[in-house]
């Protein structure tokens, strides 16, 4: 079974908002074993809107639509799915009762034309609840494609899919399985990681595909296996991250989206009940921003110094202006001084601090654009490595960033 989303909006085409539906709806639609053909975003145009209705008319099995189904004369979505299918408008008595309790009952005014016009729905559709909001969803088949409309506002788009679209693709039509599983590695690069497992992915079998999703630090493997037999599928799928992780090692931190390196750490911490602070300058934050994305980072992160001026590592973290005058504000010295210093200051079990030029110009030192030392203070040791991440300066900071974890991580493991 093949889908395509199409997101209705001028507002994601010139940039004013961001599609979040389609990856949502792509994900809901993954889970019950339903391929993913192309996702499209159009213009609030009758014709444009027309024309891609007749392209997919028959080419997929499945069209969700997602927005121009508000009050406002610019929605016009179901206006033009009453001419694509040939039908008219017609009050539903349902969908105005409902429209009707929200309006008077929760937002405690007279209903107005726009809003009753909310119930409007083509006579052939049928007609997808929408408890969380006013617009209903709408149901339509022409051929062998079923046309779905959805609001645009996510939480209302959200409901409909769980509540209304997948129950009923569950029940009216067969579907394979579709299973994914994904490995997220840290400090090795894609090529290198490649390479590394290339006769472990030219064994995969023909059911299983492997896809590279790399990112600033890291590289996501994610294998897909699809079938009848969902039991087969788990069990090869199983099979071959057992075999890949005997060849990475420690590499792997952790397994499908929700196991990022920042989770590891702050299980791993908590487990040992230890803590850390970080020190941070050409970072300016990104670390512990990171760590506190966390649920329960309050167990174990202490807090932050961003000194991100000179005179900020002088007057708070006590950096002794002698060593930035012989060696530079971006050198070991002033980085291990910084690890140090906010050890001490947050009574941490480990602490990272970050200096560098991440560009575009060298600031306060000569080093090189793109140059980090990042410094990790552990209950024994100052862990200092240096590093040139080049540039862009978004790339420098993602990098340290990521690469900062990696050290601590690693130290950390030392202990379990």
């Amino acid at each position: 079974m093949k889908a395509s989303i199409i997101t209705i909006g001028d507002e994601i085409l010139i940039g004013q908002i961001v599609d979040t539906n389609s990856g949502f709806i792509a994900k809901s639609l993954d889970r019950i074993g339903v391929e993913i053909h192309e996702m499209i975003s159009i213009s609030d145009n009758k014709q444009h809107i027309l024309s891609t209705f007749e392209k997919l008319q028959d080419e997929v099995d499945l069209v969700i639509i997602t927005g121009g189904l508000g009050p406002t004369k610019d929605d016009i979505t179901k206006k033009t799915f009453c001419d694509y299918f040939d039908d008219e408008l017609i009050q539903n008595d349902q969908v105005l009762k409902h429209v009707t309790q929200i309006i008077e009952g929760f937002y405690k005014r007279k209903i107005t034309q726009l809003n009753i016009d909310q119930a409007l729905v083509p006579s052939k559709c049928t007609v997808l609840h929408n408890q969380v909001g006013t617009a209903p969803g709408m149901w339509m088949k022409k051929g062998n494609t079923v046309f779905i409309s959805l609001p645009g506002v996510p939480f209302e788009m959200k409901y409909l899919v769980e509540n209304e679209i997948i129950p009923k693709i569950v029940i009216e039509y067969q579907r394979p399985y579709i299973i994914h599983k994904t490995v997220l590695t840290y400090g090795i690069g894609e090529s290198l990681l490649a390479e590394t497992i290339e006769n472990w992915e030219n064994n995969l079998p023909d059911f299983i595909k492997l896809a590279y999703l790399p990112s600033p630090g890291r590289v996501r493997l994610r294998l897909s296996a699809r079938g009848n037999d969902k039991e087969f599928l788990e069990k090869s799928i199983s099979k071959n991250v057992t075999s890949l992780s005997k060849i990475l090692g420690n590499s792997i931190v952790g397994f499908e989206d929700d196991e990022t390196l920042e989770i590891v750490i702050g299980r791993l911490l908590t487990q040992q009940n230890k803590t850390i602070a970080t020190a941070e300058s050409c970072t300016g934050g990104k670390i512990a921003q990171i760590l506190t994305s966390v649920s329960g980072a309050s167990n174990y992160f202490k807090g932050s110094v961003v000194s991100y001026a000179t005179e900020a590592k002088i007057a708070i973290l006590g950096i002794s202006e002698d060593s930035i005058k012989k060696h530079s504000v971006v050198s070991a010295e002033v980085v291990k001084e910084m690890a140090i210093n906010v050890q001490k200051m947050m009574k941490t079990d480990y602490a990272i601090a970050t200096t560098g030029n991440a560009g575009p110009s060298k600031g306060d030192s000569e080093a090189e654009v793109g140059t980090v030392f990042i410094a990790l203070a552990t209950p024994n040791e100052v862990i200092i490595e240096e590093f040139n991440f080049g540039q862009p300066r978004d790339k420098v900071i993602d990098r340290a960033a990521i690469k900062s974890l990696e050290m601590l991580r690693k130290e950390i493991l030392k202990n379990v």
